[in-house]
């Protein structure tokens, strides 16, 4: 892959070091970090061979060097991060879930529209090429009407009250860190449900360990969606049409195999791409094409803003309010 922007690292955790692996192994350029503690920024600066490490925040999005920042915070401080870069006139690459809520997520949409840049969530998995090859058969008719969506993300996380995903105060629980997965899968094959029945488990801490969800939609297709922390499961997705299927193998939100189906369940066709790298350079290469002028193709802006309203709904259904909404 080709590169002509210049890459900001806004955090430095995990999500951050997958990210900046992938671009260095993929050809886009990189030239700076930021970190609010600076010791931090100058080691991820020396450990992947970045040219200037910043000690806030407020120095990364202020570097004429940068045209493009990626936000790797944990999902409640994606509004304030996101607007900060925007301000600064970076376009932004903002990690899943898009933000807390579906207001932060439109007031981040209407900005990047008034200052002129372009905002995108990190959905990384739509971006994938088994997923744009899912889409084309889905345009197809491949499988005919599709039907049914079911897809899983069931991890063992860390259970400890003292942990980001246990607390509520850092937007904590299985639903936004693992079920946004699904529910983008669902709302990617089959738009925004008209409504949501669902379930969950909570933590003595107040947030969500496990989360069952079915949309339903007015044609009377299906999604049926599960996620929970806790318990590490099979991690598969499948689409049911009316003659035939599609079956993303495990993982299926990482780069995997996706096998067709007749009607009858025999192998029509098997699908994969040979990655070497995770997978997070597909949407920074989306990101400069739309910089560029290209049409979004995997995740609109406006759909990212739905699908924190579907979050918000689901949200309300299981009774998860974060404190201070």
């Amino acid at each position: 892959m080709s590169t002509a922007l210049r890459w900001g690292i806004l955090a430095t955790g995990h999500i951050a070091r997958s990210f900046v692996l992938d671009l260095r192994d993929s050809g886009f350029t990189v030239t700076a970090v930021g970190s609010r503690a600076p010791a931090a920024a100058d080691a991820f600066a020396a450990e992947f061979g970045i040219p200037n490490a910043h000690g806030s925040y407020e120095q990364l999005a202020a570097d004429p060097e940068v045209d493009v920042i990626y936000v790797a915070t944990p999902h409640p401080q994606h509004i304030d991060a996101a607007l900060l870069a925007i301000d600064a006139g970076k376009h932004v690459l903002i990690e899943k879930p898009f933000t807390i809520n579906r207001t932060d997520a439109q007031r981040i949409a209407d900005r990047a529209a008034e200052r002129g840049v372009v905002a995108m969530e990190a959905m990384w998995t739509r971006f994938l090429p088994h997923m744009v090859h899912l889409r084309g058969l889905l345009e197809s008719g491949a499988i005919g009407e599709v039907r049914t969506v079911m897809a899983d993300h069931t991890q063992s996380l860390p259970t400890h009250p003292e942990h980001r995903l246990q607390n509520p105060h850092l937007g904590g629980g299985a639903l936004l860190d693992l079920g946004v997965y699904p529910v983008s899968f669902a709302v990617d094959v089959l738009g925004i449900p008209s409504s949501i029945a669902a379930h969950a488990s909570m933590t003595a801490t107040g947030v969500d360990r496990q989360t069952a969800m079915i949309f339903s939609y007015d044609d009377g297709r299906q999604a049926v969606l599960h996620c929970a922390l806790d318990t590490a499961g099979s991690n598969r997705a499948v689409v049911l049409g009316t003659t035939g299927a599609i079956e993303l193998d495990r993982v299926w939100y990482t780069p995997t195999t996706l096998t067709r189906y007749d009607r009858e369940w025999n192998v029509v066709e098997r699908f994969s791409a040979d990655i070497t790298t995770r997978g997070m350079q597909f949407q920074a290469a989306e990101l400069e094409a739309r910089v560029a002028g290209a049409a979004p193709t995997s995740l609109p802006i406006d759909e990212s803003v739905a699908i924190m309203g579907v979050l918000d709904e689901v949200r309300s259904v299981i009774g998860l309010r974060y404190p201070g909404e």
